[in-house]
């Protein structure tokens, strides 16, 4: 097998298909677990696996050059009992399920990049976070303290460990932004709510390649925070939109119908409402390059 293997747990989705095209662009070979392997992918190849427990999966980390978890139940469904506690295991299981194989393995992957979400320092208000910030106290937050938690507890000696604390992804083919533009061109698009909530965005160009510089640079361990220099507010962003696809104003919504929107849309209007004003003071110390550090640009691109 290539030295230079790449696993990628949970890598089917929005984020890890534009994470296996870099990879691959940067000659790796990746290899993603998956739970319903399709080989639909010419760029990498699927084995199949639960996010539960060890099982044959286990041989395609020997020797691997690295490892990166994206595995979790989305966010975006209502915020029941079970539903939180059924998002929590998926986190959980899949980085359990991960150390235990490592250490089974001869030759362990050389680092392994965990992913997280800013949503661990809660609703921050105006308030700015960089990595050292406190961990918030709501759902979301104790969510994100367990999937860190359950990470920094494995044993792994032999392995580099780097935690991406990921923000509000804008990509053409996933995510929230389709479903905002689309919105946007119907003449709705207005704020959440007061619109004063912050939005610490990315695009998904920059944070593919914020993976790959976790992967490849020695240098890198410990937790980042994995967003644009520059965090807006609800009402800066869904202007900025607004502008880019030649829309004009659009009235607020109120924070009851958003609510009343995501629960019939099977969402959680929390997650529209609360936010989190967050700066890459990390990736900016390292001379990380940027190809979109303003909205204006990653929407121009993107829309």
């Amino acid at each position: 097998m290539n030295s230079k293997r790449i696993i990628i747990a949970g890598g089917s989705g929005f984020i890890g298909r534009a994470l296996t095209r870099e990879l691959a662009a940067r000659g790796f070979e990746v290899v993603v677990l998956t739970r319903s392997p399709r080989q639909a992918c010419s760029e990498a190849s699927e084995v199949q696996w639960d996010g539960v427990q060890a099982g044959a999966w286990t041989a395609t980390l020997d020797g691997a050059e690295a490892i990166i978890n994206l595995t979790g139940k989305s966010i975006s469904c209502r915020h029941t009992p079970e539903n939180l506690r059924a998002i929590t295991a998926s986190r959980v299981n899949s980085v359990e399920a991960l150390a235990s194989a490592l250490g089974q393995v001869k030759n362990p992957p050389r680092v392994w990049v965990q992913a997280s979400a800013v949503g661990f320092y809660g609703d921050t208000g105006a308030r700015v976070n960089d990595e050292n910030s406190p961990a918030g106290v709501d759902p979301v937050a104790n969510i994100c303290r367990q999937w860190e938690g359950a990470f920094q507890a494995a044993a792994m000696p032999r392995t580099r460990r780097v935690v991406l604390r990921i923000g509000f992804v804008l990509g053409r083919d996933g995510g929230a932004l389709p479903v905002l533009a689309r919105m946007t061109r119907l003449f709705l698009g207005g704020a959440a709510g007061r619109g004063q909530q912050f939005i610490s965005w990315i695009h998904l160009a920059d944070l593919a390649a914020m993976f790959a510089a976790a992967v490849t640079d020695e240098s890198r361990s410990g937790i980042y925070n994995a967003v644009a220099p520059g965090a807006v507010t609800n009402a800066e962003f869904m202007r900025e939109l607004r502008r880019t696809l030649r829309r004009p104003w659009s009235p607020p919504a109120p924070p009851l119908a958003v609510r009343l929107g995501a629960w019939l849309m099977g969402s959680e209007g929390s997650l529209v409402l609360a936010g989190q004003r967050c700066v890459p003071k990390r990736f900016l110390e390292a001379g990380f390059c940027f190809r979109f550090a303003s909205l204006a640009e990653a929407l121009q691109d993107l829309c």
